[in-house]
């Protein structure tokens, strides 16, 4: 593997010029700050009646992406920047020629704003076009934000970490020329070096009603937000204060729990810390103790009808915050994700398990990322005491390209069981600017899993090549991975295998079209192999139909002929199991759409038919969205599996139905109840969170879950939870 030893040769050997950052651009759009006066005060109430917004000048001219891509918007829009020492303020005006056509339902934190008008706006204080931060709001007063880091793999430029939930105020208000907002983002929320003379930035409106989407910079569909190399700048902040970049957050909880009958009820309290300092500037430290995630949502039920492990992804809020310090080749498929933290916390039957502390280390020294987490979980009935430990350094090249590499090792703490290892490179070689403005990213990876019992076949590597743009798209790639390979704080989807894969993808845009905004076809074969290169498995995915309409509607036609060797035997459902040895040619069809979300009744449909290992199997699927009024959400989702094969039949279904109310953008209250027939489990979660002020919360939350006999539900236990998090920032 000589360029495994190249890449590292560089990682170790490259100089870390600290500070380099990407050089201006002259035709980059540039808006300065301007600095509120001594004596001035800003109320953020989303009238921009104070003196220092008429001093400043405002960025405009925004320009389609959508529909009339390089078009003028066709709503004006005027974007000002203004700070003092302590905070960034920003004040837009949305101007309209039909306020009354605004949209603007969700209200909670951090909801989808995809049926709403909305504004958006990225940071990038390092000015590194590689990380920063997303925010948003709509005309209803919701704030979303996140963390944006490196895409990995199959897209360019950044992609979102939601869990972040920075400190910030945003208040909107509605007239009778359009809407405004006011915001306010303290400057100790973000990481920035105080010397650097400029910060990348972009902004982008979504009039909804036309399904229009405009951008100050980077408005080439090969661009947009999360392209940071094609945003523009932010000129003039200077003296400025990030705190002492301290902030300590005490929790205090309450939990009730009523297990099965014979049991008896529980009520304990508890409390916790978690402590966050910024080491430097760009380098922060995270320190949680006795961690409790009673607030985190319930998973989405599934059905497995393959062969190989379902993926649920994280949802807790610790491991979530600075994941993207930790992403190592990440694979849109699941194929490989190196650092899992499901794996921690969380015993194999699914239960949760107290951690006692977890510590982390993450942001940027000089040209290298770098990662450090350490997780201790305590020991307790059915499940061992382990401790977690992962390093992932990750050194910056050129403009838009890394090498990087990661260790880990999972301890548990009972000398019968040895530690368990992961150490491994990948690298990635990218470009926004090929040909002018299109992307090519081209990826590898290697990685081995000692674990003191299999010394070999315990490999993974893998190498692509992406072409991701809107008009084409190409991809190849392949994989391999060793018998004996198994990350003990990872996730692979199967081993011992090869995989080999590619995609073709051609989706033009008709000019000037009323109705059509976007037609596509793709092809995307993927072919597996065993070590002794006999084909296991085909799938060969042909996307004859993928139009997307002006109005936000898409429908979709696919067929997709497969092949499968089993290797071993196939536990499918209904107490049919395929012996291993047997191979199975079927074809399987499917048809989609979906409606545009803005719509008061939205949804999509799913129907899959075809053969099936020897048989038939109807899959139908669907989603139904209720928007009645402002701040209610209500959403319904089925999903209904008929498989009719030789050995016999069955059908499996799972329902969801999700309630969210918000009375305001601070309080909301969210009822998840789902059902699948394989567990035959009925759970209903209900939560309730008020966002006192931004970093003060209190949570309320209820879960319960029934087992159904057939003639009556059984309770199988029942839970409460009242927690309360308050944020000192120092």
């Amino acid at each position: 593997m000589i360029w495994i030893v190249f890449l590292v040769s560089l990682l170790v050997c490259a100089p870390a010029r600290a500070g380099q950052r990407v050089a201006a651009t002259p035709d980059r759009p540039t808006i300065t700050a301007t600095r509120v006066n001594a004596g001035e005060t800003m109320t953020i109430d989303g009238t921009l009646d104070e003196a220092v917004w008429t001093r400043a000048r405002p960025a405009t001219d925004f320009k389609q992406s959508d529909p009339r891509n390089g078009e003028p918007a066709t709503e004006p829009t005027e974007i000002r920047i203004v700070f003092d020492r302590d905070n960034l303020y920003i004040g837009a005006q949305f101007f309209d020629s039909d306020p009354n056509g605004l949209r603007g339902n969700q209200m909670v934190r951090d909801g989808s704003l995809t049926a709403d008008d909305r504004f958006i706006w990225v940071l990038d204080p390092f000015y590194d076009q590689r990380s920063g931060y997303y925010f948003e709001v709509n005309p209803a007063g919701s704030m979303g934000d996140a963390q944006l880091i490196q895409a990995s793999g199959t897209t360019g430029g950044t992609t979102q970490n939601r869990a972040w939930d920075g400190i910030w105020r945003a208040r909107v208000r509605r007239t009778d020329k359009g809407w405004t907002a006011e915001v306010a983002i303290p400057f100790r929320t973000l990481s920035f070096n105080p010397a650097q003379q400029a910060w990348g930035a972009n902004f982008q409106r979504t009039v909804r009603r036309k399904n229009e989407e405009s951008l100050w910079a980077g408005w080439n569909r090969n661009q947009g937000i999360y392209s940071l190399g094609a945003a523009g700048r932010i000129e003039g902040i200077s003296d400025v204060s990030q705190g002492r970049g301290l902030d300590v957050k005490p929790y205090v909880i309450g939990n009730y729990r009523d297990a099965t009958a014979g049991s008896a009820s529980t009520y304990k309290g508890n409390t916790g810390l978690d402590v966050l300092y910024s080491v430097t500037p760009q380098l922060k430290a995270n320190l949680t103790i006795n961690t409790d995630f009673a607030q985190t949502e319930v998973d989405d039920r599934q059905v497995n009808l393959t062969r190989f492990p379902l993926f649920f992804p994280e949802k807790r809020d610790f491991f979530l915050e600075g994941s993207g310090n930790f992403d190592f080749s990440r694979e849109a498929s699941n194929d490989l994700t190196a650092f899992f933290t499901r794996r921690i916390g969380i015993t194999d039957k699914g239960q949760p398990q107290k951690i006692d502390y977890g510590a982390k280390l993450g942001g940027q020294v000089g040209r290298f990322n770098l990662g450090m987490m350490q997780v201790r979980t305590a020991e307790q009935p059915g499940a061992a005491g382990e401790d977690f430990l992962v390093l992932r350094p990750k050194r910056q090249l050129l403009r838009e390209s890394y090498v990087g590499a990661i260790y880990t090792r999972r301890s548990t703490r009972n000398a019968k069981v040895l530690d368990r290892h992961s150490v491994g490179a990948d690298f990635q070689l990218s470009t926004t600017r090929f040909r002018g403005n299109q992307n090519l990213l081209f990826t590898g990876f290697f990685i081995k899993t000692p674990d003191g019992v299999r010394h070999d076949d315990n490999a993974a590597w893998g190498l692509r090549l992406n072409y991701p743009n809107d008009r084409w798209r190409f991809q190849l790639a392949t994989r391999q991975f060793g018998g004996n390979f198994d990350p003990a704080i990872g996730f692979a989807e199967r081993v011992d295998f090869k995989k080999y894969y590619g995609i073709a993808r051609f989706g033009p845009r008709p000019k000037n079209n009323r109705w059509i905004r976007q037609v596509a076809m793709q092809t995307f074969p993927e072919l597996f192999f065993d070590r002794q290169n006999s084909l296991i498995g085909r799938n060969l995915q042909f996307q004859l139909l993928d139009l997307d309409f002006q109005s936000g509607d898409s429908i979709g036609v696919r067929i997709t002929p497969s092949f499968d060797h089993l290797q071993t035997d196939f536990r499918i459902g209904g107490g049919i199991t395929l012996p291993a040895g047997t191979e199975y040619n079927f074809t399987r069809y499917n048809y989609s759409f979906s409606t545009a979300n803005q719509r008061t009744i939205s949804g999509s449909a799913n129907y899959t038919v075809g053969t099936f290992y020897g048989g038939h199997r109807r899959d139908i699927s669907g989603t139904v969205n209720l928007r009645p009024r402002r701040g209610i959400l209500a959403t319904l989702t089925t999903t209904f599996n008929r498989v009719e094969l030789p050995q016999g039949r069955f059908s499996t279904k799972v329902l969801r139905a999700v309630v969210n109310t918000q009375l305001n953008p601070f309080i909301s209250i969210s009822n998840n109840v789902q059902y699948d027939s394989v567990s035959r489990v009925l759970g209903w979660q209900y939560r309730f969170r008020w966002i006192v002020q931004p970093g003060n919360d209190i949570y309320v939350v209820w879960l319960n879950n029934w087992q159904d006999t057939g003639p009556q539900l059984t309770t199988l236990d029942r839970s409460a939870a009242v927690k309360a998090v308050y944020t000192y920032g120092f």
